[in-house]
């Protein structure tokens, strides 16, 4: 069962063509890439699934309904989580209470609740946590957090609204790579705990093809390929335009 159908997504800004009618759907505990050199359309499309951007064209399907023209946070409450390439977190506030902020905006809102918000949803939020090993971390401010604990702490805030889907700019960019293989071993574990749909980008292509079960290409707005990793290293146009004539994944 597809969670996420893609057709015919098109978005220009003045006389540049960003995304050029992509289509690609993507099943339910999916582990989907979304690569291509710099100025390909990922972030375009990122931000048209998002709801911060407005298609010019094409239909945006999530369990069935229609995404294009909501706004980020209906398309939040539906049930679509994202972390984003540069961390998005409160810095002042400790680590639980910004996961107890994503349950509060997906399932009451903020209007009347800021006295009180500090009460709420905290098991919730000290489970999701321990799920991404941040619980001896729960009382810091994020402020002062290493980048790779804050990165854990924005999937645990992404996974904070029960998402079917979860969108992934960059996850491991400014990570070690210790860390990059951590965090994505780690998301790969729950998505399919869950049976969470994942469409990711990211240029580090070790990460790529050790952890998509399936890669979609860009390259200058429009789809040039897809397919398993083996399909997509093998793929001519692909190896030209992006990867190289090197082999991704195999030794470097």
């Amino acid at each position: 069962m597809n969670t996420l159908e893609v057709q015919g997504l098109a978005k220009a800004f003045g006389g540049v063509q960003a995304v050029d009618g992509v289509s690609f759907a993507l099943a339910e505990g999916e582990l989907l890439a979304m690569i291509g050199p710099n100025g390909a359309g990922k972030s375009t499309c990122f931000n048209m699934l998002n709801g911060q951007l407005r298609p010019d064209a094409g239909s945006i399907r999530f369990r069935g309904r229609e995404l294009a023209g909501l706004a980020p946070r209906q398309v939040w409450r539906l049930g679509i989580g994202r972390t984003f390439q540069i961390t998005a977190t409160f810095a002042s506030m400790t680590v639980l209470e910004n996961v107890q902020m994503g349950l509060i905006s997906h399932k009451r809102g903020f209007s009347g609740l800021l006295r009180r918000a500090g009460a709420l949803y905290r098991e919730e939020a000290a489970a999701l946590l321990a799920r991404v090993g941040m619980t001896e971390q729960a009382e810091r401010a994020c402020g002062v957090l290493a980048y790779g604990d804050l990165k854990r702490v924005e999937l645990a805030v992404a996974l904070s609204n029960d998402p079917g889907l979860l969108l992934m700019d960059e996850p491991t960019a400014g990570m070690a790579p210790a860390e990059r293989v951590e965090l994505m071993g780690l998301t790969a574990e729950i998505v399919r705990e869950r049976s969470i749909a994942v469409l990711f980008t990211e240029h580090d292509m070790d990460v790529v093809f050790a952890h998509a079960d399936r890669l979609i290409v860009l390259n200058r707005g429009e789809l040039i390929a897809e397919g398993t990793p083996a399909e997509v290293r093998d793929d001519a146009r692909v190896r030209e335009i992006y990867l190289g004539s090197a082999a991704v994944g195999e030794g470097g």
